[in-house]
């Protein structure tokens, strides 16, 4: 594991984040972390799929994530005492069960994610969470072979799906959910409002939802190009991301200084 350069005067210790990529299938992506480390964080970008690692990983244990926490919270140049976590895709449930069962984090942003496993089961300790399953023959092609996916996965609030969806409640984080209305990927708006639904259910308020029309799943930060179709990880296929070029850029231009704010807000405030 490294950790990215500080992009600030003086050598005082800053707010320490954990960026989790999703899974892609073309190595690490570092690019959101690099960028929170020119504005000021302490930032760490672990590896943890078969294109950044030996071997293809038949489950995920999260004992590993919490290295790279314990990492964070020794390292001299991270702030403490809790760390925050940004979280795309299939790093979004990573970083939704980081927060559930492992202490010390503060804050967590959520783009584009589910809020169940998935597509590796979790381990943690002598538990594991099985992925949440999905239907093949939901899949709908669309023009040039590309795959439409949006209905493909199991409910995660209704058995036998909700034996994926991790248990939000146990997590003490403030959370930031960024979703887009037109993500056929996963159904993350949908997803997010009912995780939140829960929450409320319960007495949370430690939530927020921001939700974008004509937004889809890849949710990058500004200027970086809509991707309106990407090869699914599991299926090894051509899929739709979803997006409108203008709408999604909107939601890039107020999603990212967003991300900045929650962190400095609730990682300073310690």
């Amino acid at each position: 594991m490294a950790f990215d350069n500080i992009g600030s005067k003086g050598d005082e210790p800053f707010p320490g984040t954990i960026n989790i990529h999703g899974r892609t299938g073309e190595g690490l992506f570092e690019h959101r972390a690099s960028l929170l480390a020119d504005h000021s964080f302490a930032t760490l970008a672990p590896a943890y799929y078969p294109e950044d690692l030996p071997q293809e990983p038949t489950e995920i244990h999260l004992e590993y994530f919490g290295e790279a926490l314990n990492s964070m919270l020794q390292h001299p140049q991270g702030k403490g005492p809790g760390v925050g976590l940004l979280g795309y895709s299939k790093g979004a449930d990573l970083c939704l069960a980081m927060a559930a069962f492992l202490k010390n984090i503060t804050a967590i942003v959520s783009l584009s994610g589910c809020m169940a496993i998935t597509t590796v089961p979790l381990c943690y300790k002598d538990k594991t969470i099985p992925v949440l399953s999905l239907d093949e023959q939901r899949v709908k092609v669309i023009d040039s072979n590309i795959l439409r996916l949006s209905d493909i996965f199991m409910s995660p609030f209704q058995a036998p799906g909700n034996q994926c969806l991790l248990p939000p409640e146990k997590a003490e984080a403030q959370s930031l959910f960024f979703v887009g209305q037109d993500d056929p990927f996963f159904l993350s708006d949908y997803y997010a409002t009912e995780v939140c639904k829960l929450l409320q259910a319960q007495g949370k308020t430690n939530f927020k939802i921001l939700s974008y029309p004509g937004t889809g799943h890849c949710n990058d930060p500004p200027f970086f190009p809509l991707y309106p179709a990407g090869n699914h990880p599991i299926l090894h296929k051509g899929a739709v991301m979803g997006g409108e070029p203008g709408a999604h850029s909107k939601a890039q231009l107020h999603a990212w200084p967003q991300i900045q704010a929650f962190f400095h807000k609730y990682l300073n405030d310690n």
